[in-house]
């Protein structure tokens, strides 16, 4: 089995009973009919049809669960996806966004292959939390239309600010007999009892009894079959296919394919890591990654949405009881099998009913207490957020994205750099150990000894540069100790190699003490340690004064 590639399916079927089995089912089929009402409404917020939603649910769904390296994880359409999905299909046309898909599937393998599950996790707070809040603003614009019943026939802008204008000119039109059976649904979901919640959830609830309301009382609300017709569910699965694609355009396709794939990842760990400790259990992260990669390349050539793994899913998976990716396998079966037996039905679900679901998924999802927190962060980390969340909503999620990380990656650079420190041991080296402090020691005559801490990288290579700018003569030997240098890349290397160069031209010596294994393995790979000298690396500050006392004499 490749080290890389761990279906959790294949370690839980050890030993696996029927107690097991019974459990899974009852916990697939708990949140399959969860599944279902959400799916469609996330179909229908991605610019698409509920169909293409169920689909997605579907097919991802049973892939993740049989390739992933959680054991309860549940996969499918997400809301984060939404704006990437909907700038994509009115740019490149539904047969772009597939091919966007297929490309984000691939990118997600590559990156299980590359071990780089383990990476994501490192991505700052501030940018997950601000594009998060930016969805969630960007999820609310995308329901108000059928919240309000408001009647617009032309389609619905992409960006922000074009939905506010459509929906600002059209605010008269609204229809208060839609708006009273959203409102009626979202407080349903919102109010309804935890403890009957965990049994019969209030999203189905809201859905069944909104339907029935609405065809008893013949109430003139929009639905799924007068808004995509009487056959926009279909009863069967569609074949897979090859999508017709101008591949001239490949190029335009990248960028948003590997901000779908940052979505797929970040989310799908975050929720592994969720259940795991709900389920005192521990994924596999790069397995996790090529699941989802299959997972998005399967739902693409069915015509689905993105994918990744659904926190609130999972939950509600783990909470029915859920033991083993047989509920993912079970969820899946039973979302074919509502729609196979009926599917006619679904075309009288009202779409204000299913508005209310993604509103509470906004509203749920926006975790706005943030906002509260802010004046309590570093200003650094609230430039990142705010910035974060405002090109969220009012640019592109791809931009927000990138911009997010260059900013969260520069502020981390600049503190990097503000911690490492460059002082003269002297009194001030109290701290170290006796071997690496120089207190009750003499240094020898054309000597001048230094410690450095903190991670030597490229933030912090000007430090080096300046060592002796402070000192009014130049010593003959400069001690540098690296007992706190816990880490160095290529540019410190270089910052050393130039150092080295340059007291090494005015017919002076440099000696390195104390430094660590990983340092020490870059200098030795950089080439540096042969260059310096083995003899001029000492374990500790006494020996590099005895060995500077030579090299003065």
């Amino acid at each position: 089995m490749l080290s890389f590639f761990r279906p959790r399916l294949l370690q839980t079927l050890r030993g696996y009973t029927r107690a097991d089995f019974f459990a899974d089912v009852i916990a697939g089929v708990t949140v399959g009919i969860i599944a279902l009402a959400l799916s469609m409404a996330l179909g229908i917020a991605s610019d698409r049809t509920p169909a293409v939603g169920i689909i997605t649910a579907i097919i991802a769904g049973f892939l993740n669960a049989i390739f992933s390296g959680s054991k309860v994880q549940i996969g499918g359409p997400t809301a984060a996806f939404i704006p990437v999905v909907v700038g994509v299909a009115q740019t490149y046309g539904v047969d772009g966004l597939v091919v966007c898909t297929l490309l984000a599937g691939v990118i997600l393998i590559l990156m299980g292959i590359a071990r780089l599950g383990v990476m994501i996790k490192y991505i700052p707070m501030p940018v997950i939390a601000g594009f998060t809040a930016g969805i969630a603003v960007y999820i609310f614009s995308t329901q108000v239309r059928d919240f309000l019943g408001l009647h617009i026939t032309e389609k619905m802008p992409a960006d922000f600010l074009g939905k506010v204008h459509v929906l600002a000119t059209h605010i008269d039109t609204i229809d208060w007999t839609s708006t009273a059976v959203a409102m009626g649904s979202l407080l349903v979901i919102k109010f309804w009892p935890a403890k009957w919640a965990r049994r019969v959830p209030g999203t189905i609830v809201a859905v069944i009894f909104g339907t029935i309301a609405v065809a008893l009382l013949h109430l003139p609300v929009a639905t799924i079959g007068s808004r995509f017709g009487i056959d926009a569910i279909p009863r069967s699965l569609p074949m897979p296919h090859w999508p017709q694609f101008d591949w001239s355009q490949l190029g335009g396709l990248v960028r948003p394919a590997f901000t779908i794939a940052l979505l797929a990842s970040i989310e799908s760990l975050l929720c592994a890591v969720v259940s795991d400790g709900m389920t005192e259990d521990k994924h596999d992260s790069n397995t996790e990654l090529c699941a989802q990669g299959a997972a998005n390349i399967g739902s693409a050539l069915f015509g689905g949405l993105p994918a990744t793994g659904a926190l609130a899913r999972t939950a509600a998976n783990i909470r029915s009881g859920a033991r083993s990716p047989v509920a993912g396998i079970t969820h899946s079966l039973t979302i074919l099998t509502v729609v196979l037996v009926a599917a006619p039905l679904a075309r009288y679900i009202p779409l204000p009913v299913l508005s209310a679901v993604l509103v509470v998924v906004a509203l749920n999802m926006g975790e706005w207490h943030h906002f509260a927190r802010l004046r309590h962060w570093p200003m650094s980390d609230v430039v990142v957020y705010l910035l974060t969340f405002v090109l969220t909503i009012f640019t592109d999620i791809t931009i927000a994205v990138e911009v997010g990380m260059v900013l969260a990656s520069v502020l981390f650079i600049r503190r990097i750099a503000e911690t490492t420190k460059l002082t003269s041991v002297d009194e001030r080296d109290l701290d170290y150990d006796p071997e690496h402090s120089l207190r009750g020691k003499i240094v020898p005559a054309g000597v001048a000894a230094f410690q450095m801490q903190g991670a030597f990288m490229f933030g912090a290579a000007d430090r080096l540069e300046s060592i002796l700018a402070r000192r009014e003569q130049r010593p003959r030997v400069v001690v540098l100790g690296m007992k706190r240098v816990l880490a160095l890349d290529a540019t410190g290397l270089h910052a050393l190699e130039e150092f080295h160069h340059d007291i090494e031209r005015r017919g002076s010596h440099l000696v390195i003490a104390g430094v660590h294994t990983q340092p020490f393995m870059t200098l030795s790979k950089g080439g540096f340690v042969e260059q310096l000298g083995e003899e001029n690396f000492c374990a500790d500050m006494d020996s590099a004064l005895a060995r500077a006392a030579q090299l003065a004499a």
